[in-house]
């Protein structure tokens, strides 16, 4: 599908069979509608919006790759004893509106945030509440509007 749109979906590993799952739903989005996509694997939560960055600032200095119409970020911070907590949600959530206003990208922000690894499984889990099915049909929903104010280039 030539006008089929191209993904990068980030994935942090800090909990493997979260990130799975997360990823599990997205590709499972994206493929019902025939995007294509790319993987991209960081270590945690944090660093998802510099990966996107990184993808974003290639741009100016390599065209070889083909450029991203969208983004998912698929992560999971669950609550722990300390404040950590706290700043990689509110940072990394930070981080992602900020690349979205900067650049103007579609993201579907898939960064599950919780209070514990039960409510973290029922939001990632596909026959569940499918967060990462629903981070990539945002970041679709967000391709589509603004195709309608002609600031997709293709």
């Amino acid at each position: 599908m030539a006008d089929a749109p191209h993904i990068m979906i980030v994935e942090a590993r800090f909990y493997d069979d979260l990130a799975d799952e997360l990823v599990k739903g997205a590709v499972g989005a994206l493929e019902a509608v025939g995007a294509t996509y790319e993987i991209f694997q960081v270590p945690g939560a944090y660093e998802i919006p510099a990966a996107i960055q990184f993808s974003v600032r290639s741009m100016d200095f390599y065209s070889g790759r083909r450029r991203f119409d969208g983004y998912v970020a698929l992560g999971c911070v669950i609550r722990g004893e300390t404040t950590h907590y706290d700043y990689v949600c509110q940072e990394s959530a930070r981080g992602l509106s900020d690349l979205a206003l900067r650049h103007t990208l579609a993201i579907g922000n898939g960064i599950l945030t919780t209070e514990n690894y039960e409510q973290a499984w029922a939001r990632a889990a596909v026959n569940q509440k499918n967060k990462g099915g629903f981070a990539a049909n945002a970041c679709l929903q967000m391709i589509e509007l603004k195709k309608q104010f002609r600031l997709y280039s293709r």
